[in-house]
């Protein structure tokens, strides 16, 4: 299975991904890894595991319409079977989701539909969690549809709230539980396990 990652960060989840598939968990390669950001910390992890690292944003591809055919240029090169939404800060172009319908998948740091849809990126969804009051939050693998954070969800794990927490330590034990189920939702797409019925995701 050819995979793509598209990041904009540090790239913690690419990396959890990278060392799935050196352990042998994910019957996959990733092929390309496409950052929103030039200086994306993700493309130097990528770099040092020998894997093409591409920078398409709205700086060196302001048109839209010439960031998705050429990102659909790469995708198709590559012979791309999945793609991973990995601190992914852009939404993608209907014509890519369309194109590849129940084969992109991303990961939200809240249990969807909590706390999910525009505006809720990175740490503002951390600070809504605390700000609210819940007791638990945790995170999101879920299909990518042509809305934000509104694809069939494939795993969630929760995460206890403590009284004490900040954005900080909050934001640290969710990422743990994103590291544990981004790659077991890869690998079960890879093992063609994942069936989907409408909003549900099946699991074989």
């Amino acid at each position: 299975m050819n995979i793509a990652v598209f990041v904009s960060g540090g790239g913690t989840n690419l990396q959890a991904i990278i060392d799935n598939i050196k352990k042998g968990n994910i019957d996959g390669n990733i092929e390309v890894i496409i950052s929103s950001k030039k200086d994306a910390y993700a493309l130097e992890r990528g770099k040092k595991h020998g894997i093409e690292g591409i920078y398409i944003g709205k700086n060196n591809y302001p048109n839209l319409a010439e960031r998705t055919y050429k990102i659909l240029e790469i995708l198709e090169e590559k012979q791309i079977d999945l793609i991973i939404l990995a601190g992914f800060m852009s939404i993608l172009d209907k014509e890519i989701v369309q194109r590849y319908k129940n084969r992109i998948i991303n990961i939200h740091p809240s249990l969807i539909p909590s706390f999910c849809g525009r505006g809720f990126y990175g740490k503002k969804v951390h600070e809504a969690v605390l700000n609210y009051g819940v007791k638990v939050t945790g995170a999101t693998v879920h299909f990518v549809d042509e809305g934000t954070d509104t694809g069939p969800v494939i795993l969630q794990k929760t995460v206890i709230v403590k009284d004490d927490d900040t954005v900080e330590s909050l934001s640290k034990r969710v990422l743990e539980v994103e590291h544990e189920i981004l790659p077991m939702a890869i690998k079960l797409f890879a093992e063609g396990k994942l069936k989907v019925e409408g909003r549900k995701v099946r699991i074989k």
